[in-house]
């Protein structure tokens, strides 16, 4: 149980998310606060939570605000509250899908982080935690200080980067600021649930699964629950202008991620390599539209075989997540202050956790999953249909 002092005000924006329920619900379930306000657009019934994560926000102590964290007016009644003061804000509000316009990421990451902080800096809070992305830099020799310097490899990033700036400005706030790895776990939908999608996908159409690049390539991973630990730990052990990586210690590779895919679904796996994705990164739009067509059809399929009408998985690949750059993080600092990983490795019960979460509650076909149900649209071969090879020849082509 935690004491007087650590029972605090905090205010979730972006709570509903998947990083936020899941905070939400370490906040109540470790009873760390007295009370939690979740400030977000999307209302708690309408984000397919699990019952986990609606029993936390069912629990006295949380509190959610409508809000639209772009219009000003929206985050000043998101912070007001009658009873006082948040002691803690955490941002894990903005945009955060791949590929969208510089528009859309200026007002939905840049404007609405900005507005975000700028209040918290007039409340006086203790502590203001800005999530930002692992993705500055990429290296595969070496994995990234926080102090190295930064080369956006996102567009999201980029403007993640432009936030970090323009908080060194705001001489009241305290804040730090987080870059975390591919976060997964209960509620992920876009970390690694996506390349479970895409293993149960080829093991309904009887394919092996192939992948650009390299088994090396290096997608390092952080499971949300020693994430929400580590927001916890840094809102009493951050000092003002402070950025962390959040990593667990698996040095986590595509290679490992596939294998641990291969096993849940019994696939066989492989790569095309460096050479091959190089030949494909001259037409690599039209590359990733052929492979995301090729995984969405027996998706498709299978939803409407097992009535699933809505749901909020999909296999889609983001281009910019295919090329061949490295997530390689040092979570050093971190350490330093004193935080030890609950979860330091990725392991195949946690992604069957978040599988098993989506199957039952209907959100995942489980079709998919079944050796008796064939796929029904005909290929030619195994040879020339069985994964990306195919879509590097048609890239190549054009």
């Amino acid at each position: 149980m935690a004491d007087r002092e650590e029972r605090a005000r905090v205010l979730v924006l972006g709570g509903t998310g998947f990083i936020g329920r899941n905070f939400v619900h370490y906040l109540v379930s470790n009873n760390l606060v007295s009370k939690v306000r979740v400030a977000d657009k999307v209302l708690p019934h309408m984000a397919w939570m699990s019952p986990k994560h609606k029993e936390a926000f069912d629990c006295p102590v949380v509190e959610f605000k409508h809000s639209n964290l772009i219009n000003p007016a929206s985050v000043q009644a998101a912070f007001s509250d009658p009873e006082g003061e948040f002691d803690y804000v955490v941002n894990l509000a903005a945009e955060t899908k791949y590929g969208q316009s510089d528009p859309v990421y200026a007002e939905g990451i840049v404007r609405l982080s900005l507005n975000c902080a700028r209040e918290t800096a007039k409340r006086k809070v203790k502590m203001y935690i800005e999530f930002s992305s692992g993705q500055m830099h990429s290296s595969e020799k070496k994995p990234i200080k926080e102090d190295t310097k930064c080369e956006p490899w996102t567009n999201l990033a980029k403007y993640k980067l432009e936030v970090e700036q323009e908080l060194q400005a705001l001489t009241d706030l305290q804040y730090a600021v987080v870059r975390p790895a591919i976060v997964y776990g209960l509620g992920d939908k876009t970390g690694l649930t996506p390349r479970l999608i895409v293993g149960a996908i080829y093991k309904y159409i009887k394919q092996k699964m192939k992948m650009l690049w390299t088994k090396d390539l290096k997608m390092n991973t952080i499971h949300v629950d020693d994430v929400c630990r580590a927001i916890w730990h840094l809102f009493h052990h951050a000092k003002r202008g402070d950025i962390f990586n959040l990593v667990d210690d698996g040095d986590t590779t595509q290679g490992h991620i596939s294998e641990l895919v291969s096993d849940i679904f019994n696939l066989s796996y492989d790569f095309v390599g460096s050479l091959w994705s190089n030949f494909a990164r001259v037409n690599m739009e039209n590359v990733v539209e052929d492979i995301n067509e090729k995984h969405m059809a027996p998706w498709a399929d299978a939803c409407v075989r097992d009535n699933i009408r809505n749901t909020p998985l999909n296999p889609f690949l983001d281009q910019e997540l295919l090329y061949n750059k490295h997530l390689y993080l040092n979570g050093n600092k971190l350490k330093e202050t004193g935080f030890v990983l609950e979860k330091p490795k990725i392991q195949t019960s946690y992604l069957k956790e978040v599988l098993e979460d989506y199957l039952k509650n209907h959100l995942f076909p489980p079709s998919l999953l079944s050796d008796e149900v064939l796929w029904t649209e005909s290929y030619e071969s195994e040879e020339t249909n069985a994964g990306i090879d195919n879509e590097l020849v048609e890239g190549m082509a054009s």
